[in-house]
């Protein structure tokens, strides 16, 4: 397989799956793609998923990765609260939300962390698009604010509240607190619930 036409077909895709590369070249010799990365022409993201390395310098592809590599999935809690500009800090890890069991893979573009939920709490996601227009799954600022109080429990006094330091002018002015509220409801956990209560009443929502 000449390498310059697997390329020019694989390209576009940005990341794929070695299922990919059979749709296309049903007697393609997988060993090529142990040859190309060694040579450094492909970079392995996890078990059968690749890249191109040109991708690095791309920004926002690693969201686009953490979406194609373990899927279904959205990028959620402190990842998505520091996108918004929610919280101050600036996240390294990826963090996500999936139906899937629990997992973290490690590759060339960072650290993807992924949480598992039940499918009924799947939900408060929407699709962004990146500057070459390629769609990112991406919590809602809402729905990433839920999804860290209930998957991180040890939020739950006033001052956990406090320490995490959500953007004051953000909750005011752009926070749906109406869509939080029905998000919350669709949850149906009590404890949550509580959290959540505490949290309005520190930034007075």
């Amino acid at each position: 397989m000449d390498f310059l036409a697997f390329r020019e077909r694989m390209y576009p895709m940005g990341c794929f799956h070695i299922n990919q590369v059979l749709l296309w070249e049903k007697n393609f010799d997988r060993n090529n793609l142990t040859r190309w990365c060694g040579r450094g022409l492909l970079l392995k993201l996890r078990n059968q998923y690749y890249a191109f390395p040109e991708y690095l310098q791309m920004p926002d592809f690693s969201r686009y990765v953490a979406n194609r590599i373990y899927s279904p999935s959205y990028i959620s809690l402190h990842s998505a609260l520091s996108f918004y500009g929610m919280i101050p800090e600036e996240v390294v890890q990826l963090t996500s939300v999936t139906t899937l069991k629990t997992a973290r893979f490690e590759n060339r573009f960072g650290t993807f962390h992924y949480q598992n939920v039940k499918t009924s709490l799947y939900f408060g996601y929407e699709i962004k698009t990146m500057q070459n227009g390629r769609g990112l799954l991406f919590a809602t600022p809402e729905k990433a604010l839920l999804d860290t109080l209930y998957l991180n429990p040890y939020y739950k006094t006033e001052q956990d509240m406090e320490e995490l330091r959500l953007d004051e002018d953000f909750m005011q002015t752009e926070f749906n607190g109406a869509r939080f509220a029905d998000y919350l409801a669709r949850m149906e956990n009590k404890a949550l619930e509580r959290r959540a209560r505490r949290l309005i009443k520190v930034y007075g929502l």
